[in-house]
């Protein structure tokens, strides 16, 4: 919902993913947070509780939009990412979750620190009843004494964050469990995913592996997904963890599930400090050594006679890591067994004999972006709303009809985000795409372009782009920009703030133009309709970086037949 009357439930691939995901395991929770907020809901205020009851009215929209035309389910709804929570638009969220009949959605709170949700969780009994699930970001495997006593369930709700070689499989063997043994906590959940951006972005390759190249099809099945294995294949959703010590004598630690039906999961690791240190917070040193460990089964587990064994070891010195290997089964002796246990291991026993590995396929060979890439956007029934390649920075470029425009124009790349939303970090006042490879040193672009604002609207090609994400604000490059009032600039930097030319281009608002950016070694020089506009402008920096895209503010404007040749 860009708009206020702009209810479009088919954007983005976040649906797309949430329907595979339930394809392969129907048990799957389905959770939103907001991370930022479309400008309609602060009605001109960059917040997005003055308003709380049409905050409310845009959550609640989404959750019954995923239904209706998608047939998911959301399960829990968070309340704004790493930024203040709000009792009373909580509370208002709660009221009109149950008033659209969508009781069983859980709200969790506030995606941020223990504090001070948990404190005031425990002054407010109004907001304690309304509030499920207590959810803090890189806990470092800990709580605070108050989030214990408000007896909520406790989430690490976001975590890891790590790059994706075998520390950061170390990393999440060590808070997946200790999460638990520490903190009490029940869930644990991964940022990100897949990492499926330009690995040059901030938090290159923070996924649980690594897709990055659509042109070549290229991916990797990285050390943390088969650690993520050892307990997703022998838990799900709604199995408990017991209340035992789960610290190791020797270091490491260890928890146990069951579904309550007499299947039982433990999952053991022996990370090493140096070999599980996590983006953040910083890990405080501890040892850990070879060790045997005897395990004694109580209850009903006492009747378990064998348990099945899958097993991983971290290799860092010649990277022949041993991921999600069954062995042998581990019979139990009335109630008990014995296991050596080395460093940087983690094991699953199990009653459950359903864990596999799947031998797949090898993906094509890496290939880096094409060094001549085009694209006309002529596609009527587009998969996905956005164009494949180009990476957002600020704004939102999508597929568009131009329905106005009889001729070469019909198919676009459409910038639509026209008022700056209610940011969670400090993005960028201009819009910016990204697209290409981040190690280009000369090129050229070509792009036609449309602006749409009329006076002070413009419109911007770009090289050598060398930041975005939360660093977009500071992002440095070599920009071409045309405005409506018949002028153009260029720059340094996205900011517009570093000026290394600037004249008369006779460009005006609704008609199509062609620029033409062209960078080779230290001099760059541009061309407007195939003429050339200007030259001789020398650059020292950036080396080398993305092509780009983008507007001078949130305003419509249009891009067609864009075109990079890069050496």
């Amino acid at each position: 919902m860009h708009y206020e009357n702009d209810e479009n439930y088919f954007r983005g691939y976040e649906w797309w993913l949430m329907k595979e995901a339930k394809k392969r395991n129907p048990q799957i929770k389905l959770i939103g947070l907001p991370w930022t907020f479309p400008a309609w809901i602060g009605k001109g205020e960059n917040w997005p509780y003055d308003y709380p009851h049409v905050t409310a009215y845009y959550i609640i929209s989404w959750i019954l939009g995923a239904k209706q035309y998608h047939d998911l389910d959301i399960d829990y709804i968070g309340i704004w990412n790493e930024r203040a929570f709000n009792s009373k638009y909580i509370k208002l969220l709660r009221y009109t979750l149950d008033k659209h009949g969508l009781q069983q959605v859980r709200i969790i709170a506030s995606d941020r620190l223990w504090e001070p949700i948990s404190f005031v969780l425990l002054l407010d009994s109004e907001l304690h009843d309304v509030v499920d699930v207590i959810g803090a970001h890189y806990p470092g495997t800990k709580t605070v004494p108050n989030a214990l006593l408000t007896q909520k369930k406790l989430w690490s709700s976001e975590d890891y964050s790590t790059f994706n070689d075998e520390v950061g499989a170390g990393c999440w063997a060590r808070i997946l469990n200790q999460n638990y043994v520490n903190g009490n906590m029940t869930s644990t959940i991964a940022w990100n995913l897949v990492a499926s951006y330009y690995e040059d972005l901030p938090f290159g390759r923070c996924g649980l592996m690594t897709a990055q190249e659509p042109w070549s099809g290229h991916y990797k099945v990285e050390a943390p997904i088969w650690i993520t294995a050892h307990t997703t294949q022998f838990t799900q959703p709604g199995w408990s963890y017991l209340q035992v010590d789960g610290h190791l004598e020797g270091g490491g630690s260890f928890v146990a599930l069951t579904d309550g039906l007499g299947n039982l999961t433990i999952i053991i690791e022996t990370m090493t400090h140096n070999h599980s240190q996590c983006i953040r917070p910083p890990l405080p040193h501890f040892d850990v050594s070879p060790q045997r460990a005897t395990f004694y089964l109580r209850g009903s587990f006492y009747l378990v006679e064998t348990l099945q064994v899958w097993y991983s070891r971290l290799d860092f010195e010649s990277a022949n890591s041993i991921l999600f290997k069954q062995l042998q089964p581990l019979d139990v002796w009335r109630g008990s067994f014995s296991i050596d246990l080395d460093v940087d291991e983690v094991y699953t026993l199990t009653t459950l004999k359903t864990g596999r590995k799947c031998s797949c396929p090898e993906p094509p060979p890496p290939q880096p972006f094409p060094s001549n890439y085009k694209d006309d956007f002529n596609i009527r029934n587009p998969p996905f709303s956005e164009a494949p390649n180009f990476a957002d920075q600020t704004g939102v470029f999508e597929y568009f009809i131009n329905g106005s425009d009889p001729g070469d124009h019909v198919f676009t790349l459409r910038q639509v985000v026209v008022q700056r939303p209610i940011t969670w970090v400090s993005d960028a006042d201009q819009t910016i795409s990204i697209i290409g490879n981040f190690h280009w040193v000369n090129l050229t672009v070509t792009c036609d372009i449309y602006i749409e604002k009329q006076d002070d609207g413009g419109v911007f090609i770009a090289g050598r782009v060398d930041n975005g994400g939360i660093y977009v604000r500071r992002t440095k490059g070599v920009f071409f920009w045309v405005y409506a009032d018949g002028t153009y600039r260029v720059t340094g930097d996205l900011a517009g703030e570093e000026v290394l030319m600037k004249g008369l281009s006779g460009v005006r608002a609704n008609a199509w133009h062609t620029l033409t950016l062209n960078i080779q070694g230290a001099s760059v020089s541009g061309l407007l309709n195939g003429y050339p506009l200007w030259e001789n402008v020398t650059i020292s920096k950036p080396s080398n970086g993305w092509a780009a895209i983008g507007t001078r503010s949130f305003e419509f404007a249009q891009f067609d037949n864009f075109h990079v040749e890069a050496s």
